[in-house]
C-alpha cells in the first residue's frame, strides 16, 4: 500500500514542481555536475542554483560532494521510487478511462449498417 502522507513524498513532489529543478535533474542523469554547470543554462547566480539544489537534496534526489571549492552534484534516482509508487496507484484509474475512450473511438470508427429503405406503399 502506498503511503498517502509522507514527508519524503511531499519533498519529492515539491522539488519536482519547479521546472528549473526538473531540468537540473535531467542534466544530472548523464553525469555529475558542478553547481556552476547546473546554473549555466538558466543564467542564474550560483546562490540561486544552490537554493534549488538544497531543495533537491532535502528530497533525497541529489547528493553533493565537496572537493575544495567545487561542489559536485550527483543524481539519486532511487528517491523517485516513492513518487513513482504513488503515481502507480492512480494508473488503474487512468487505464480504465483510456480503455473506455478506446471503446468509444472504435465504436465510432465502425461503419453503421445501411438504413433500411422505406417500402413503397401499393
Amino acid at each position: 500500500m502506498v503511503e498517502l502522507e509522507s514527508p519524503r513524498l511531499d519533498a519529492v513532489f515539491h522539488a519536482l514542481a519547479d521546472g528549473t529543478r526538473r531540468r537540473m535533474l535531467r542534466s544530472l542523469g548523464g553525469q555529475p555536475r558542478s553547481v556552476g554547470e547546473l546554473a549555466a543554462p538558466f543564467h542564474i547566480s550560483l546562490s540561486a542554483a544552490s537554493k534549488h539544489i538544497k531543495v533537491l537534496e532535502r528530497a533525497g534526489l541529489v547528493t553533493r560532494q565537496i572537493r575544495g571549492r567545487t561542489h559536485l552534484c550527483h543524481l539519486q534516482p532511487q528517491a523517485l521510487a516513492e513518487g513513482q509508487a504513488w503515481l502507480r496507484h492512480y494508473e488503474q484509474f487512468w487505464n480504465a478511462r483510456l480503455d473506455a475512450l478506446d471503446a468509444v473511438l472504435h465504436a465510432e470508427a465502425t461503419p453503421l449498417p445501411p438504413a433500411p429503405r422505406p417500402r413503397k406503399q401499393p
